[in-house]
Order: structure tokens, then C-alpha cells, then sequence
């Protein structure tokens, strides 16, 4: 059963989300106001990490979003921002720290519910609050790739071991290897790491290298 952790300032969203969660055979294994009172709560009971934590875009209590998801993600969880989506700075901030996807708090609640369950299997979430986030924003979405390493990164990143790839674009699998490194630490430097094969999955899909898993096939 997915273990749930919820963080917003407002009760009302809270409660929302654990009556939603609770319909969903989901665990809500804490709510509260801040990422402060979530890792205290960690240290004093000793539970496990959150698979999952809903949190808020922007808390009321002077903490910035990308230390929240970052704070979160060292603690061991994924992270799914709940945001009015009318900061696109903020929401930037949050997918550069890693945080998994954005879910509008306009949205049906239905749509959290599959977010969380997507997020807790290693899948990506694509939706209209990452586009907009990232529309525009060339610093934040281009990590000047060589058209080489989009390709690999077209192939790896829909699914395809490394061999397969190499295979497929008539090179060596060292090659293929390098370049899936190249890419790596080009991402990093434009302060989006991503360190497992779901991470480039997502940056792809980002930057419209591959729209889907089913891109692997193409070509």
C-alpha cells in the first residue's frame, strides 16, 4: 500500500486530500504545515519515508520551494507539487530540484489520487502544468544536446537497453554509453540531474524528445 505524505498550510486541502487518499487505499502516514514538522515527525517516530509527498508550492512559512523538494528528496521520498500553477518561477524551481510533476489544486481531486499512484510506481507524469512551467524557458529546458545524444537518449530513455540502442544507431555500445554520460552531466549543469533511467524519461519527455514510452518505436 502506497505510504502518503501530506504538506500544505491550509487544513482544508489536508483533509481533502486524506478523505481522497482514504476512498484510494491510500496511507496517509502524516499531514501537516511545513517540511520541517514532516522530518521532525520522522525523527521522533522513526517511520520509514513517505513514498509519496503532496506538498504545497508555496507554505506560509518563508521556506522556498526548491529547498522543500530538495529537503524531501534527500529524506528519501518522491515529491508531487500541489500548485495553483500561476507561479511558473516557483514551479520551475520544483522540477529542477526533482520533484516528480505538478498537479494544479484546480484539478479534479481524482487527478491527484492518479498522480500519486503514477509517481509511487516510477512513472512520469506529463500534464499541462509541465509544459507551461517549462514553455519558453530555454535556460531551463535545453541542455544544448548533440543531436547524437538525443537520439540515444530518444531510444534509452523510452525503454531500450543500452545494447539494443547502440544496435539500432549502427555504433559501438561504449559509444552509446558515453554519450548516455554526456547527457547526464549536461543535465546536471543546467541544474537538472537525472541520475536514473525514469529521471531521463522525464527530461526527454520536457524537452520533447520523446512524447511517450512508445517513441522508442519510431524510425
Amino acid at each position: 500500500m502506497t505510504r502518503v505524505a501530506l504538506i500544505d498550510d491550509h487544513e482544508s486541502v489536508r483533509l481533502g486530500l486524506e478523505a481522497a487518499c482514504a476512498r484510494a487505499h491510500k496511507t496517509v502516514v502524516f499531514s501537516g504545515a511545513s517540511v520541517t514538522a514532516y522530518l521532525d515527525w520522522r525523527a521522533f517516530s522513526a517511520a520509514a519515508p513517505a513514498d509519496v509527498v503532496v506538498l504545497d508550492l508555496m507554505l506560509g512559512d518563508g521556506t522556498v520551494v526548491r529547498e522543500n523538494v530538495s529537503r524531501v528528496i534527500h529524506d528519501g521520498s518522491s515529491v508531487i507539487i500541489h500548485s495553483v500553477a500561476d507561479r511558473p518561477i516557483a514551479v520551475r524551481e520544483a522540477l529542477a530540484a526533482g520533484a516528480a510533476g505538478v498537479v494544479s489544486k484546480s484539478a479534479p481531486i481524482d487527478d491527484v489520487i492518479a498522480a500519486i499512484k503514477a509517481v509511487a510506481t516510477g512513472d512520469p507524469l506529463n500534464n499541462v502544468e509541465w509544459a507551461s512551467a517549462v514553455e519558453g524557458d530555454r535556460a531551463f529546458a535545453d541542455a544544448q544536446l548533440s543531436a547524437r545524444e538525443r537520439d540515444v537518449l530518444r531510444l534509452y530513455a523510452a525503454g531500450l537497453p543500452l545494447k539494443v540502442v547502440a544496435d539500432r544507431l549502427g555504433v559501438a555500445y561504449s559509444t552509446a554509453k558515453e554519450n548516455i554520460t554526456r547527457v547526464r552531466v549536461k543535465y546536471v549543469e543546467v541544474g537538472r540531474p537525472a541520475p536514473t533511467k525514469v529521471d531521463l524519461l522525464r527530461r526527454a519527455m520536457e524537452d520533447g524528445i520523446v512524447s511517450h514510452v512508445e517513441d522508442a518505436g519510431d524510425g
